[in-house]
């Protein structure tokens, strides 16, 4: 055994001692509380249609979002990835990665996170049934991920992420840290695959600016009305810590068959078990389908759960996934994602 493959246990401990302590056992009581819940809106058709399971197995830049370390087993020099999804409500959220490897140094990759809300009326106190104008709220990440391997069976990756949150004139900005690992054939059998992340480590954030610029009478005092500002309450990030197992089973003469499973502890939501299933047939076509369950969640109050899709190879490195979830309450996930690599 070398030297790194004994590292590994002590890194794997690490990060499972790092996701007990950031991810509690209460998160089921803060649902809808943290700042910046927009981190754990996924992005990537594979991964979608998948159910989230595939952290063990994700690659190059598709596997930014769900384990950085997948980063490592990109096999293009330089990759591209543009995705959109109609999400919740009618907010559509837009992605865009381009990931690279560096000789001696590894893979890097930079990406973007935007959601367009669209435009919302701007209500007062005096004019509750609107002014006339509306603002726009600005929602994005910006992501720089790293990601090397150890050896030909183990990566870890990282991930840094600038978060701006902007509604009218008021706007929180913060830091978030993400780190996962892949080990390949798991204890040497073939097509065993380990996946661990944790993700969203970082400082709380408060919301500032003019918009939170109050006029006010102070009554009894011989002064006339003047601005007040009202101090926002700040908000942990919403962390996550997640282990996952694959397994690769190749049917000869009739393509491979992928199976995943995910368990994900947050500190500000539900527990979920994710399972997905993929058909790869002759490189060109993948089948995939997918299944998200929160055990703990009351009745009608988790929305996720099945999810299906395809992708479809156009030569070397060309790729087009969909996928489609489903969603309680709102009109189902539409995801495309594109990607190019050479």
């Amino acid at each position: 055994m070398t030297r790194i493959q004994k590292t590994v246990p002590l890194l794997l401990a690490g990060l499972l001692f790092l996701g007990a302590t950031q991810a509690d056992a209460a998160g089921r009581d803060r649902i809808g509380t943290s700042a910046a819940p927009e981190l754990l809106i996924p992005v990537g058709a594979r991964g979608m249609a998948l159910g989230g399971a595939s952290i063990a197995t994700t690659s190059g830049v598709d596997a930014l979002h769900w384990n950085p370390a997948g980063l490592f087993r990109s096999a293009n020099r330089v990759d591209l990835m543009v995705s959109t999804m109609d999400y919740i409500a009618g907010v559509q959220v837009n992605y865009l990665a381009v990931g690279s490897h560096f000789s001696g140094l590894g893979n890097l990759a930079v990406s973007l996170k935007s959601l367009d809300i669209g435009d919302i009326p701007i209500t007062t106190e005096g004019q509750p049934d609107g002014t006339g104008g509306s603002f726009r709220p600005t929602f994005f990440t910006v992501g720089v991920h790293y990601g090397r391997g150890l050896t030909d069976r183990i990566g870890l990756g990282t991930t840094l992420h600038y978060i701006t949150n902007r509604v009218d004139r008021a706007q929180a900005t913060g830091l978030s840290f993400s780190a996962g690992l892949q080990y390949l054939d798991l204890a040497d059998i073939p097509g065993l695959d380990l996946g661990v992340t944790v993700k969203h480590i970082g400082q709380r954030m408060r919301f500032e600016g003019p918009g939170l610029l109050n006029r006010g009478d102070l009554g009894t005092l011989r002064r006339g009305p003047s601005f007040y500002n009202v101090e926002a309450s700040s908000a942990d990030l919403p962390s996550t810590f997640e282990l996952g197992l694959a397994w690769n089973r190749p049917l000869p003469g009739m393509g491979e068959l992928n199976l995943s499973s995910v368990f994900q502890h947050h500190n500000y939501s539900y527990d979920q078990y994710k399972v997905g299933v993929e058909y790869e047939y002759s490189e060109f076509l993948a089948l995939r389908g997918g299944f998200d369950y929160a055990a703990d969640a009351e009745d009608d109050t988790y929305l996720f759960g099945n999810s299906f899709g395809l992708g479809l190879a156009f030569g070397p490195g060309v790729r087009l996934d969909y996928a489609y979830g489903g969603v309680d309450r709102f009109d189902a996930l539409h995801t495309f994602t594109f990607q190019l690599g050479f």
